[in-house]
């Protein structure tokens, strides 16, 4: 079966950092590039960043270019998501998938950012 286990979420000032993981199951992974993507409340769903399947090519959403940095471990099947001079505005539930989604998503881990 199919899972998405994300980690690493948590209540941070403004300005802070938190590493987030994805562990994924060794079928999704080796075949599929793989995103973070977070969810306010009342909004809709957004891809943040994405990585290829080498983990040579990122893409970043503007609003967390140059501040969030997207990594593989193919060896150990989990994807990364350091987050750096976070702010208020990020505070989501963050998930990882598939670019595009493939599968159904994990539980997310709550990313709190306080001003």
């Amino acid at each position: 079966q199919v899972q998405l286990v994300e980690s690493g979420g948590g209540l941070v000032q403004a300005e802070g950092s938190l590493r987030l993981s994805c562990a994924a199951s060794g079928r999704i992974f080796t075949f599929n590039a793989m995103g973070w993507y977070r969810q306010s409340p009342g909004k809709q769903r957004e891809l943040v960043a994405r990585i290829s399947i080498g983990g040579g090519n990122t893409n970043y959403a503007d609003s967390v270019k140059g501040r969030f940095t997207i990594s593989r471990d193919n060896a150990k099947n989990t994807v990364y998501l350091q987050m750096n001079s976070l702010k208020p505005e990020d505070t989501a539930v963050y998930y990882c998938n598939t670019v595009p989604v493939l599968y159904s998503w994990g539980q997310g881990t709550q990313v709190t950012v306080s001003s």
